[in-house]
């Protein structure tokens, strides 16, 4: 059996998502000791925080948490609805200040930003209009620019945006938009494959056309039968995971192996963390599919 190409340009981790972690509490989650031991089990050196609260926030005792079990942390993650434009400046910035000096602290270097959803994940009402007014696009990009200034100023931390299944930075055309409209040294994307592919985009494809503006993966698969039923009926984001819309490798789209070439080709060290949106599911569900992600991974080179 030929032996793949080390990508050793890729950095490989999880996360909380991984099993079945959205909330900083909830009572259907693994407790969080159960995910550092074993996410550590499975093979992984790199976690991030996910949901703020979920992990301890102080920041001496996580770094102890983390250390004894051989961990290290790669970013933190904060929601945003930067196009409703300065006058959630405030309200923003609160959050995540608190996210940014506790990564900045456990010594990583990005904050992973998502924006908020139009509509809401549980009960599928439609909060806001799908598409932005011009208006809207003009507050998005400016603020995370904005964002991206103070969090590089004040933490020393890097931006990378994270384009969401029911956010409005979704498509390859509102992605596009979005890259083309913000500077690459203020903001970069965090390349989710699993919600591009969701939302019909081509992660080589990104890559290999906006690769210096990619600072960041996260390695995900969709089931594409699924997909389809999901995408007929109109199904929202957190039902549509509950269906089993986001898969375990290698069974869904896309294929991981050609995404990590594409990022190893780039030639920059980039973090590749594994989420398989799974909340809610059985405790003992996450570690099996975890240890053979990263056995496949490994057959990958990563």
């Amino acid at each position: 059996m030929a032996h793949p190409t080390p990508l050793d340009r890729i950095r490989v981790g999880s996360a909380p998502d991984s099993w079945g972690v959205w909330f900083p509490d909830d009572p259907r989650q693994v407790p969080w000791e159960r995910f550092l031991d074993e996410v550590a089990e499975a093979g992984y050196d790199w976690i991030e925080l996910g949901p703020y609260g979920y992990l301890p926030t102080d920041p001496a005792r996580l770094a102890d948490e983390v250390a004894k079990r051989n961990l290290k942390v790669s970013a933190g993650t904060v929601f945003t609805g930067m196009h409703r434009g300065p006058a959630v400046w405030e309200e923003t910035w609160a959050h995540v200040s608190q996210v940014a000096a506790l990564t900045q602290a456990m010594g990583a270097r990005h904050l992973v930003v998502i924006p908020s959803f139009w509509r809401d994940d549980k009960t599928a009402e439609i909060l806001e209009p799908p598409e932005l007014t011009a208006g809207q696009w003009a507050h998005l990009t400016k603020g995370m620019e904005r964002l991206g200034h103070e969090v590089k100023e004040t933490y020393g931390l890097d931006i990378v945006v994270h384009p969401h299944a029911d956010t409005h930075i979704d498509t390859e055309e509102h992605v596009e938009r979005f890259l083309d409209s913000t500077d690459s040294e203020l903001v970069n994307l965090c390349l989710d494959t699993g919600h591009y592919a969701y939302c019909g985009g081509d992660s080589v494809k990104l890559i290999e056309t906006y690769g210096e503006r990619v600072g960041y993966l996260h390695l995900k698969q969709v089931d594409p039968d699924v997909l389809a039923e999901v995408v007929a009926g109109g199904v929202p984001f957190g039902p549509a995971v509950q269906r089993g819309v986001m898969c375990e490798p290698p069974s869904g789209v896309p294929e991981l192996g050609p995404v990590l070439e594409a990022a190893q080709k780039l030639g920059v060290e980039l973090f590749a963390i594994v989420e398989q949106d799974m909340y809610p599911c059985e405790p003992d569900k996450p570690l099996p599919i975890a240890v053979r992600t990263r056995r496949f991974l490994r057959s990958c080179g990563a």
